[in-house]
């Protein structure tokens, strides 16, 4: 344990880093702090107690640190990814992107170690509200509309989560996560459960995610394809694991997610979708809750983040030198961009799960355990998956980013620390394929499987080879077109243009009809009310006070009449006055 005058919350460094940044710019110190916030978490979390940050507030007792091995796998892979960010986005000069980046981490680490439903709902919107400003960042129309329905998603999903905190606190008069049993679910389980599927993008409500990532900025892709979904998972993983529903949905997800990538032709709207399919492996694994699965869904997540950057940061790239990402408008790149191939290259083969990757050594982990515990179609459905990933992003992405037909397209490498940021999680992306047991030591359960097996070695060569031939066969069938795929966001856009419809036309007319009313008759009558009120100002209340005044003044005239000076008459006065008391009191 670090002594408590150097110990910080790993969330609150970003959270202090974001508010120097813009002081760090002005005294060309903001490279600096870009680099020193995440080396100085990474560190942290190395040295965090079981337990901190106990507080009271209102009644609550809120625990801001809950740390043991479920926690400290998803904090080491969060604060590695804020690092290999933070270099990526190095050349960015705009402090406010790199504030929203630092904002979204802080809340997605403050989500992992919290220990109460409270504290973890205000990290969760923290991340929310911070990451829409890297879709906002990008300042393209389609960006500024892409963000606010990301916001709108994610607001409604958060009012969901809160109604099922208000629920269980109602229910149980107490705000701690733990684990919830099975059978002992409830209504407002049920409802926490959603709000964190919504984030998790588990279909029907993934849509959001594809209609947002590939609008945001190059790094805030970037950070966005690492935080959101796998703090969801680890939520997930935290609160709900065994839950039958989350295996199907799961399953349903990872071929759901490869159907649309095959068809698509943005490229990172290819790696939105496979983020859908590859989130689908790890809620699967929560969803089967044993502990191989569990420790697959972990795994899995860490090595998933680290190649997923490894795309987006590989295509970014290209966008970032070309201003295009679909494959229709790229080809022949591969003379132009050569590190930044090898680089997608390798995160195309570990997400296929290539052997002596990470995605080998995860992926088969979850696939293992769905049939441990005799799960047989799921198992089915998570290799299908893996076949249409190898298909779509191992193959078709860099085919025809890189090779297929030159398009004519001539580009500069990327700069030098966008490079270096993709040779870090490339190295990753071998590191833990060659050496499984460094993850594998951390993750929440003891692990009793060894990927480099010679079934596994056979069935992967075979899955592989035979896909690599399907896609020389299908090529020409293959080929990226110049169109838009629908998906289920069709719903809330057309929703949304109903709403602006029915405010600019119904409602609309509905209010202009008022306000003409109001013009013709409100507002003539208003002014007969003030003309009324003016003049009983000027004429009744001035006639009422100033003639009392006047009164008053004639009154004291004539009693100043009386006052002769002399004792005499005061006397008599008196005296009359007496009597008619006592003539008054002897007749009553």
């Amino acid at each position: 344990m670090m002594s408590n005058t150097i110990f910080m919350h790993p969330a609150a460094y970003f959270i202090i880093g974001a508010m120097l940044l813009p002081f760090a710019k002005r005294l060309k110190l903001q490279k600096a702090l870009l680099l020193i916030v995440p080396l100085l978490a990474f560190y942290q979390i190395h040295h965090l107690p079981a337990s901190f940050g106990i507080c009271h507030f209102m009644g609550f007792e809120l625990t801001f640190g809950r740390v043991d091995k479920l926690t400290y796998v998803f904090l080491h892979v969060f604060t590695l990814m804020a690092l290999i960010g933070s270099i990526y986005g190095l050349h960015v000069k705009e402090s406010g992107q790199h504030m929203a980046a630092f904002l979204y981490v802080a809340g997605s680490l403050g989500t992992t170690l919290a220990g109460d439903y409270l504290t973890l709902f205000i990290f969760w919107e923290l991340m929310a509200f911070a990451s829409v400003f890297l879709v906002w960042y990008r300042k393209k129309k389609r960006s500024i509309e892409a963000g606010y329905r990301y916001l709108l998603v994610h607001t409604t999903g958060g009012l969901i989560l809160l109604a099922g905190i208000f629920l269980r606190y109602h229910n149980l008069h107490d705000l701690t996560f733990t684990r919830i049993a099975v059978d002992g679910a409830t209504t407002a389980d049920y409802l926490i459960m959603i709000g964190f599927m919504l984030n998790a993008a588990v279909p029907p409500i993934h849509a959001w995610l594809p209609d947002a990532y590939p609008e945001a900025t190059v790094t805030g892709a970037v950070y966005m394809c690492a935080f959101t979904t796998k703090t969801a998972v680890y939520v997930l993983a935290r609160g709900f694991p065994g839950f039958t529903a989350l295996a199907i949905l799961g399953a349903i997800m990872t071929v759901y997610g490869v159907a649309y990538a095959v068809i698509e032709n943005d490229a990172r709207r290819i790696l939105a979708y496979h983020i859908v399919s590859q989130v689908g492996y790890m809620v699967c694994g929560v969803g089967i809750g044993t502990a191989m699965a569990i420790n697959g869904a972990c795994a899995h997540a860490y090595a998933h983040i680290l190649y997923k950057a490894l795309l987006f940061m590989g295509v970014g790239s290209v966008l970032e030198m070309t201003g295009k990402s679909k494959l229709s408008d790229l080809g022949g790149l591969y003379k132009y961009m050569p590190w930044s191939l090898v680089f997608t290259v390798i995160g195309g083969i570990a997400i296929s799960g290539f052997p002596l990757t990470s995605g080998f050594i995860s992926k088969s982990m979850i696939i293992a355990a769905a049939g441990v515990d005799h799960r047989i179609f799921i198992m089915l459905m998570l290799s299908l998956a893996a076949v249409g990933t190898f298909l779509s992003v191992g193959i078709k992405l860099p085919y025809f980013i890189w090779f297929g037909k030159d398009s004519g397209v001539k580009a500069k490498e990327s700069y030098w620390n966008m490079q270096l940021g993709m040779f870090i999680a490339a190295f990753m992306c071998f590191f833990l394929g060659f050496y499984p047991e460094y993850l594998y030591r951390m993750l929440p359960y003891p692990v009793n499987w060894h990927p480099y097996t010679s079934y596994h070695l056979s069935e992967t060569f075979q899955l592989l080879g035979f896909t690599g031939l399907g896609f020389y066969l299908m090529v020409n069938y293959l080929k990226p077109a110049a169109k838009s795929n629908l998906d289920l966001d069709w719903f809330y856009r057309k929703g949304a243009l109903v709403f602006m419809w029915l405010a600019s036309k119904p409602i609309g007319k509905a209010n202009d009809w008022i306000g003409e009313v109001y013009r013709t008759i409100g507002y003539r009558f208003t002014l007969a009310v003030a003309k009324a009120m003016s003049w009983f100002d000027w004429e009744g209340i001035d006639w009422v006070l100033d003639g009392s005044a006047k009164g008053v003044v004639r009154g004291g005239d004539e009693l100043r009449k009386l006052q002769t000076g002399k004792i005499q008459h005061y006397i008599g006065g008196a005296a009359v006055a007496l009597c008619i008391i006592l003539i008054i009191v002897v007749l009553i």
